[in-house]
C-alpha cells in the first residue's frame, strides 16, 4: 500500500508542528486579529483604518538569503525568522508605514517538528519587535526537492499609513542632515560573498571558532540577527519630527540603497569615519581581499537604516531613536547635485 508518508511527506509531523508554534503565534496577536490559527486565511480588522484620511496600504515580502544556510550548519534555528520578519518590516517602515501582520512559508527537505517550531519562534519575535500579528503561514514538505536537513524561509509583511505621511523624498533640500542607525552586523544580505570568503569555515568547527577581533564566534557574528527599525522610526514621528527620506541599507549597499531615498537634483553624501565600522566588516574585506568600493557596495557597513530630516530636527530624532534602543549617528549631508551617493 503506498500512501503520502512514504511519499516522503508527513502529515503528523505537519500537525506537531503547528501545535509546537501555537504557543509562539499567540504572543503576537493583535486586537485587529479575528479567529485563530488553523482557518484557510489570515483575518485582520480594517476599523481602525478609518480614522486616517487616505490610507494606503504597503507590502514588503523577502526571505533570509543564503544565510539560512550558516542556521544550517550550526543547527541553530530560533533567530533567522528575525531575518524574515526584519527584511520586510524595515521596508514598510522605511515607506513611512506601520506593519499590521506578517507570514511566514517555510519549504523543507523533511518536517522536522521541533525545528519548525524553532523557526516560528524566531518568526515570532521578529513580529513582537516590529508589533506585527503573525496571522498564517504555510510549512511545505519538499521531499525530492530539497534535502532532508534543508530549508528555506521568506514571507511577507503588510503595513498601513496615512497617504501625507508617506516617506518619498520629494521635500529634500540640500542642507538636510542624515542620520545613520547602527546594524548588528552583515543582516541578511552578501551571504553568497561570505560564505565564499569564509569557505574553508563553513562547517561547525570553523563557526565556533572564537576570533578576538570580533570578541566572539564567526558563526555568532555572522548569525546576529537583523535589527528591526520599526519601534525607532515610530519614535521618530511620534515626537514631531517629518523624515523627509529614508533608506534600508540591504543588498546592493550604499550604492544602490541610498539613491533610492533622493530626488532628482539632490545628492546624499556621506562621511566614512562618522561611525565605526562593525569588526566582522574588517575581517570580510581582509580575508577576502575585497576592495572597498565592493564592500560599500555589497554590505551596510554597520548602518542598517538611514534618515534624512531638517537641520533643526537633529537633536530631537538623534533622542527618539536612543529612545528606542538604538544607536544613532550623524552621518553626512544632502547637496545640491546628481542623484547618487558620495562616500568620502
Amino acid at each position: 500500500m503506498m500512501d503520502y508518508k512514504k511519499a516522503g511527506v508527513d502529515i503528523e509531523a505537519g500537525y506537531k508542528s503547528v501545535e509546537l508554534m501555537k504557543e509562539h503565534v499567540k504572543k503576537t496577536m493583535r486586537a485587529e486579529v479575528l479567529g485563530g490559527l488553523g482557518g484557510f486565511s489570515g483575518a485582520f480588522s480594517l476599523a481602525k483604518i478609518k480614522e486616517m484620511a487616505e490610507p494606503v496600504l504597503l507590502s514588503g515580502t523577502d526571505g533570509c538569503g543564503t544565510k539560512v544556510k550558516l542556521a544550517i550548519i550550526m543547527d541553530k534555528h530560533d533567530t533567522i525568522g528575525i531575518d524574515a520578519v526584519a527584511m520586510c518590516v524595515n521596508d514598510i517602515a522605511c515607506a513611512g508605514g506601520e506593519p499590521l501582520f506578517f507570514l511566514d512559508y517555510i519549504a523543507c527537505g523533511k518536517n522536522y517538528p521541533e525545528k519548525i517550531a524553532d523557526i516560528v519562534k524566531g518568526v515570532a519575535e521578529g513580529c513582537l519587535q516590529s508589533e506585527a500579528a503573525l496571522i498564517g503561514g504555510e510549512t511545505a514538505e519538499h521531499p525530492g526537492l530539497m534535502p532532508e536537513e534543508d530549508y528555506d524561509l521568506a514571507g511577507f509583511a503588510v503595513g498601513v499609513c496615512d497617504k501625507k505621511e508617506m516617506i518619498t523624498g520629494e521635500k529634500l533640500e540640500a542642507g538636510d542632515v542624515l542620520i545613520g542607525m547602527a546594524s548588528t552586523g552583515v543582516h541578511s544580505n552578501g551571504f553568497s560573498l561570505v560564505r565564499k570568503v569564509f569557505e574553508k569555515e563553513m562547517n561547525k568547527e570553523g563557526l565556533n571558532t572564537y576570533y578576538d577581533s570580533l570578541g566572539k564566534t564567526l558563526g555568532e557574528a555572522l548569525l546576529a540577527p537583523t535589527r528591526i527599525y520599526v519601534k525607532a522610526l515610530k519614535n521618530i514621528k511620534k515626537s514631531g519630527v517629518t523624515v523627509k527620506a529614508c533608506s534600508h541599507i540591504t543588498g546592493g549597499g550604499f550604492y544602490e540603497n541610498v539613491p533610492r531615498m533622493l530626488k532628482d537634483g539632490v545628492r546624499a553624501v556621506i562621511r566614512k569615519d562618522s561611525y565605526p565600522v562593525p569588526p566582522i566588516f574588517k575581517l570580510l574585506a581582509e580575508k577576502g581581499k575585497i576592495e572597498e568600493k565592493m564592500m560599500y557596495n555589497t554590505f551596510n557597513m554597520g548602518l542598517g537604516m538611514v534618515v534624512a530630516v531638517d537641520e533643526a530636527d537633529v537633536d530631537k530624532t538623534m533622542a527618539a531613536i536612543k529612545a528606542a534602543g538604538d544607536q544613532p549617528y550623524v552621518v553626512g549631508t544632502i547637496e545640491n547635485g546628481e542623484k547618487g551617493v558620495t562616500l568620502c
